[in-house]
């Protein structure tokens, strides 16, 4: 292969992987959601939570150019199973943060009560909390792993190579990043026009949001 056979393989790869970040961040669900108001409490926590997101994305999509097919063989049959446990987690992470939206928030004033990061103070140590917290909720939906899976399977000979592996798994680091960066630049904008009142009931939406997801995801249940 030729230097400039190389380039375009290589630049193909990148813009394959670059349409699967988007394909997989663009929809807003319940993680975008919750990005989106952590942003509008606080956007340093904000790009924390947008670039852990995108840290996840590539390292499934990292994952899946690795094993795509041996995971599709491997959750053979197990499918219902993977889903039913993180929806599992997906709920206990929607009730926590209802249940804490309905006590009085003992912050300051603009403190939102159950929102991401309300603990959280400010601070480089803050910030790398939401980043944890965030990369462990998108790490849970089943949902990425396999679409990376499915996604590059098809791609079969397209990313033979390390480098168009490596390539490919860039180009979703960097869609998803910009996309979830632009979320954050929303969420900071607005975060401050909004009332107290209103802003809490944008937190119980979006846990609402994680709830109603996590039903999304087990259903249907695995057979018995």
């Amino acid at each position: 292969m030729t230097e400039a056979e190389m380039e375009r393989y290589l630049t193909a790869a990148a813009a394959a992987g670059a349409a699967a970040g988007l394909g997989v961040a663009v929809p807003l669900g319940a993680v975008g959601v919750l990005v989106l108001q952590q942003a509008m409490r606080d956007r340093r926590a904000g790009a924390a939570a947008g670039a852990a997101v995108a840290v996840v994305d590539a390292a499934y999509a990292a994952l899946a150019t690795a094993v795509g097919p041996l995971v599709a063989a491997a959750l053979a049959g197990v499918e219902a199973w993977v889903r039913l446990a993180a929806a599992l987690v997906l709920a206990a992470i929607a009730a926590l943060g209802l249940l804490a939206s309905r006590r009085p928030a003992p912050g300051p004033p603009g403190t939102v009560p159950g929102g991401p990061g309300t603990a959280d103070t400010g601070g480089r140590a803050d910030a790398a909390r939401v980043f944890v917290r965030f990369a462990a909720l998108t790490f849970v939906n089943p949902t990425t792993a396999l679409y990376f899976a499915a996604l590059t399977t098809a791609q079969g000979g397209a990313l033979r190579s390390g480098a168009a592996k490596a390539a490919f798994t860039l180009g979703v680091f960097t869609a998803s990043l910009l996309w979830q960066q632009t979320l954050v630049a929303a969420g900071g904008f607005a975060g401050p026009r909004i009332p107290d009142r209103a802003r809490v009931w944008t937190f119980r939406a979006g846990y609402g949001l994680v709830a109603g997801y996590a039903i999304t995801v087990a259903l249907p249940l695995p057979a018995l």
